[in-house]
């Protein structure tokens, strides 16, 4: 029995080493060589699986069609499109920002000096900047300019710069060229409550944002549409209770505040519709324009908004984003009843961080998939290939042997079905190997299902395996 399944065993291992030779025959260059590492080698880890430590099946509970999933800006940085960050404070745009400034694979980088903040973002061969941020422009349209005054300044501050280098002939030809600019804004969202704790002690600090203009329909705020929380200087040292007692702090309910059009509600003015009223119309409009905007990311989830981004503008970064689960947030220790205050203080950026989160990640498993189907196409094309070259060298080594003696090979082959039937066999395990490496690396909410190779089809299948998860 022990020398049959020794056989056995040297059998097994002669047809592999002969199914390696032959297909390094076939396939000696290095467009096979992908090809054999992936049907020889364990899966890789996905590397975006476990970041937020939850569970790879995510259950969506809001319906998106594909136009709002599918995120695919056709970027020309050596042309006229802009992208403008949105900064809104204690969300981790300063780390982001840095990113976009240092962390990026560009023909022309960004030039960064030490000891000073702002770095030169030109595009390849102007003297024009292609981001409009914090770390490129400074604060160009004030400090931590929400939506409102960004998409009414941006525009005319970039124009401006522009037209102080043009001669006053020129002027004209660009302004009606500026029509066609496109402005990408872009922008990043962290959890409320994590958010607000954040906040109050960065003031605690002594921050003020003073500089702020708030400039609303053409006007800030006057002293009584957004008084002050406190008299002094800055409200340095002050306790979380009295943080959250004054009625006046913009850190309530900020986020929406700061991606909503407040035009829509008079502004800074209270008077002009009921509270209700008031913030169902900034809900939406906050909603609305995250959902139109070109990229968002979440501070929880790094790993997958540095991917979103380069997917989205197809520019990647040089090193990977970290994970920071440690902040002096999470180091303030909160009973459940102040953590039902902060929520209630800001129960509209509780429920525009539910609707972002839901989106966000029903994008990112949308790219994933569309990823995994183009690696498979790829993949079928590869083995077609590896196919088809076998079995011309199978019959081509097959009719110079026949040709040189047919006689000898007769007699000594009296079933000429037995080389065709070896290399099918071989062709058949290859596939094998294959198609268990192809099945390892589809994701889990696919597995067991055949996809179509369409784009569109996957949309579709995407789209209805949402709709089972509801």
């Amino acid at each position: 029995m022990d020398e049959k399944s020794n056989k056995l065993l040297l059998a097994l291992v002669m047809l592999f080493l002969f199914a390696v030779i032959v297909l390094q025959y076939v396939c000696p260059g290095t467009e096979c060589q992908l090809l054999r590492l992936q049907a020889f080698s364990s899966p890789v880890p996905d590397p975006y699986r476990s970041e937020d430590e939850s569970s790879a099946r995510f259950v969506p509970r809001y319906n998106f069609t594909r136009g709002d999933l599918l995120r695919k800006v056709d970027f020309d940085i050596k042309g006229d499109d802009l992208i403008v960050f949105l900064h809104i404070q204690k969300t981790g745009g300063t780390t982001f920002g840095r990113h976009l400034v240092r962390n990026i694979q560009l023909e022309q980088p960004c030039e960064c000096r030490v000891g000073q903040k702002k770095c030169t973002c030109h595009r390849p061969g102007k003297r024009e900047t292609w981001l409009f941020s914090r770390f490129s422009t400074g604060w160009s349209c004030g400090l931590h300019a929400d939506w409102t005054e960004l998409t009414s300044c941006v525009p005319s501050v970039v124009d401006g710069k522009r037209d102080a280098r043009l001669r006053p002939s020129r002027w004209r030809i660009f302004q009606i060229l500026d029509a066609a600019r496109n402005f990408h804004y872009i922008t990043i969202l962290r959890d409320p409550v994590s958010r607000y704790l954040s906040e109050w002690r960065h003031v605690q600090r002594g921050a003020t944002w003073k500089a702020s203009l708030h400039v609303c329909d053409g006007r800030p705020p006057t002293s009584e549409e957004l008084p002050s929380c406190y008299t002094g200087d800055d409200w340095s040292g002050c306790p979380l209770k009295e943080f959250m007692d004054c009625p006046y702090n913009l850190a309530n309910n900020r986020q929406v505040r700061m991606l909503s059009d407040l035009t829509l509600v008079g502004c800074y003015n209270l008077s002009v519709m009921p509270e209700k009223q008031r913030n169902k119309v900034l809900l939406e409009s906050a909603k609305s324009n995250l959902k139109h905007m070109a990229f968002f990311g979440l501070t929880e989830f790094q790993r997958k908004t540095q991917y979103l981004f380069e997917k989205t503008f197809n520019m990647n970064f040089i090193s990977p984003f970290t994970q920071y689960n440690t902040t002096r947030a999470s180091s303030v220790e909160i009973n459940e009843e102040i953590q039902k205050r902060i929520e209630g203080l800001n129960f509209l950026d509780m429920e525009l961080y539910s609707y972002a989160k839901d989106l966000f990640l029903q994008r990112y498993q949308f790219m994933r998939q569309k990823e995994h189907q183009e690696a498979r196409r790829k993949r079928q094309e590869q083995r077609k290939f590896l196919k088809g070259r076998l079995l011309q060298t199978h019959f081509q080594s097959q009719g110079q042997g026949q040709s040189q003696n047919p006689n000898q090979n007769q007699s000594q082959n009296p079933n000429p079905n037995a080389n065709q039937n070896l290399t099918q066999n071989l062709m058949q395990n290859l596939t094998q190997s294959l198609s268990q490496k192809e099945n390892r690396e589809s994701p889990k909410q696919n597995s067991g299902k055949e996809q179509n190779d369409n784009t569109s089809n996957g949309t579709n299948d995407y789209i209805g395996s949402v709709e089972k998860w509801r």
